[in-house]
């Protein structure tokens, strides 16, 4: 099975086909045609590892929509200063469904 290594929002993915990933912010809407083109590596029965690029690889990708991750408490406290502070946080994400690694 034919899987590979891509570089998107300076974070890196192994995705096959079929895999969902969530991948940062992207835009476009569900539905939309993507198309990664910093493949780092092809791997499977001949694996091509780039340096630093697969030269012609690609991975072609649908966008399934926009999701948020898990929230996030921040919470500063100064001890003996009566200080303290909550906030909240939820990262948003693309998640993607690759349909076609070529390479």
């Amino acid at each position: 099975m034919a899987y590979a290594i891509i570089r998107s929002g300076g974070k890196q993915y192994r995705v096959a086909e079929g895999d969902t990933v969530r991948v940062d912010l992207l835009s476009g809407a569900a539905g939309d045609k993507i198309k990664f083109e910093d493949v780092l590596m092809i791997g499977g029965d001949e694996p091509k590892i780039g340096s630093p690029l697969v030269t012609g690889a690609a991975v072609e990708a649908e966008v399934v929509g926009e999701v948020q991750g898990d929230k996030l408490v921040v919470f500063k406290f100064r001890k003996r200063k009566r200080s303290r502070r909550k906030a909240g946080h939820r990262q948003s994400f693309t998640a993607v469904k690759i349909t076609k690694v070529q390479g």
